[in-house]
Parts: structure tokens; sequence; C-alpha cells
């Protein structure tokens, strides 16, 4: 064998076990770096303007970034968390101490007596089946089990925080000088490789910024109109229109309408009147008036791909799958876009 070929290809093998070694030993913060991509790339508007301000102190940019976005998306949603999970366990324990039957009991005998005005002899109420109870049960403990896991290891948790923001920091300061490097060593050609780094942080910004930060405000809208009508576990209904808002077709109606038909039937014809305004005009109204501004241009994820996107990246990676999963079906598709691309041009030549 040729020297040179028995040299490539050692370095070959070489390369190959350092790069199996080095993915092993930053597998465990691999969540936490990516995150970190994440947020760099959502925060590079206000670290370039704020870099424009003090060129000379880049390092000062990119701390002044971090500061603002921690105490305006990561405190937050940390408050958020920890909130929904202890209403969670406070529903869960409610629900194994008493049975749901008996909280529906009174609505579902009023809706029973208002259809026996047009239809008699209709009864349901007494044969509710109260095997909700385990259904609604289960629900809890998935999202006790994954939310919660979040907060359960301390020290994990806080090695997991000291990469995601030690790793921001330099992404945002250093984020321009590794894009040159990932492009000089790319075995693609330089045009090529700024469309897939473009495309995916428009993916990024597309998603983040906009199907997730609207769902995200419906959810808080509606934990907010819940709340001021006198609905108990607020903030854990709120998740919930907030992922119902991921769901093409579905939306907020999926918390909404059963709750104001609850309050309907058991008499509460303000609660529900009002519950029903603030859902049209708080919530309905977030998309046509909040998305263009948030999104602005972007590129377009069907929005069944995003809700699986979220819950398989909960499924997979935890809580942080909220936007990893997202990250991972944005990047497929953009190199899928990008493949597609250069077949089309390659078949027409």
């Amino acid at each position: 064998m040729d020297p040179k070929t028995s040299q490539f290809y050692f370095l070959l093998a070489l390369l190959g076990g350092s790069f199996i070694l080095a993915v092993l030993i930053f597998w465990p913060f691999l969540a936490a770096l990516a995150l970190a991509a994440v947020f760099a790339v959502v925060l590079q508007p206000l670290h370039k303007d704020l870099l424009s301000k003090i060129p000379k102190l880049p390092g000062i940019a990119a701390l002044l970034t971090l500061g603002i976005g921690v105490v305006g998306i990561l405190l937050p949603l940390v408050i958020l968390g920890v909130l929904l999970v202890n209403q969670a366990e406070s529903l869960y324990f409610t629900l194994t101490q008493g049975s749901v039957k008996a909280y529906l009991q009174v609505p579902l005998s009023n809706l029973e007596q208002t259809i026996n005005t047009y239809l008699p002899g209709t009864r349901f109420s007494d044969s509710f089946s109260p095997d909700i109870d385990i259904y609604l049960k289960h629900g809890l403990e998935w999202i006790i089990q994954n939310i919660g896991a979040a907060f359960s290891t301390a020290a994990s948790l806080l090695i997991s925080f000291f990469v995601f923001f030690f790793g921001l920091y330099y992404l945002l300061r250093d984020g321009a000088t590794l894009r040159r490097r990932v492009i000089e060593l790319s075995p693609l050609n330089e045009a090529q490789d700024e469309a897939i780094l473009d495309r995916l942080a428009l993916a990024i910004n597309s998603v983040i910024k906009g199907s997730l930060t609207i769902a995200l405000i419906q959810g808080i809208l509606t934990a907010i109109g819940f709340t001021i009508f006198g609905i108990q576990n607020g903030i854990l209904w709120g998740t919930v229109a907030a992922m119902g808002a991921l769901i093409p077709g579905v939306g907020t109606t999926l918390v909404f309408v059963p709750t104001v038909a609850i309050l309907f039937f058991t008499g509460n014809i303000f609660a529900a009147v009002g519950l029903s305004v603030w859902g049209v005009l708080a919530v309905g109204l977030v998309d046509n008036f909040l998305g263009p501004r948030l999104i602005g241009g972007r590129m377009n994820m069907h929005p069944l791909f995003i809700l699986l996107a979220v819950l398989g990246g909960l499924a997979f990676f935890g809580p942080v799958g909220v936007f990893l999963g997202p990250l991972a079906v944005s990047f497929f598709l953009t190199a899928l876009s990008i493949y597609s691309d250069l077949a089309e041009k390659k078949s027409s030549k």
C-alpha cells in the first residue's frame, strides 16, 4: 500500500476514534449546549444592537445580552415551571382524595335537566363513569414527571445551568468567529454553508419567536382569564391551552369550550359570558395581530410538525425538549431543502 494512502487511512481512523470520544465527553452537556445555541440565535439581534454601541467591548456586550435574556426569558420560564408543577401536584392530590365524578356531578345534573325539558326521560349523570379520574391522574403524573425532572437533581441542574450560561456567553461573543470556522471546515462551498446556517437561524427564529411564543402568550392570557373568573389551577389549564394552540384547527378552544360549558350549566352565566369574551378578544385575536409582528419573514413549518416536535422533544430531551425538538426538526427540514435544491440543480445540468 502506498505510504500516503496508509497515512490517510490511519489519520481517518484516528479522527473517527477521537470524534467518538469527544461525543461521549460532550454528551452529558449536549442538551445544555444545544439550548445555548438556540438562545444565542434568538438573542443575536439584541447582541448586535448592544455591540454597535460598545464595539470595543464585545465581552461586556455579550454579558449584557446574557443578563437581559436571563431576566426577560429564562427567569419567567423557571417561575412558570415551578408554579405549574405545584398546581399539577395540588390537582393530583385532590384527585387521589376525591372523585372527579363528585366535582362534575352538579354540572352534569344541570345539563341533564336542560336536556329533559326537550327530551324527557334522558338520564346519564348517575351512570357517568369515574374512569376519567384515572386518565386525569395519568396525565398529571406525566406533567409532574417531565417538568419536575428539571428540578429533581440539584447538582445536575446546577452543572447544566453553568454549561448553558458559559456556552451562551461565548456563543454570543465569538459566534461570528465560530461561524467562519464552521464554513472553512465544511466540504460544501461557502454559498451552500451560508444558506444552511441562514435557513437554520430563520427556522429557529420562526419556531421560537413565532409558533411557540404565540402559544405561550395565549397560554398566559388563558391563565389570567381563568384566574379572573374564578377557575382554579389557572396556570395548569393555561399550559394545556398553550399546548392546544400548537394543534392545527384546535387552539385554545380545547380548554375554553368545555370550561365555558361547565360554567354555563352550573349557573355561572356571568363567568361563562365573561370567559367567552376574554377567549375571543384576549386570546383568539393574538394570531391575527401579534403573530405577524413576532414572526415576520419566516421559514414555514406545518403546525403538526411543530406539535410533534414539541411532544417528541419533551419525551426525548425532557423539559428542554420544548426548544430542542423543534430545533432538530428544523435542522432536518433545512438540510432536506438544501439537498433538494442541489439535486434539482444537478438534474438541470
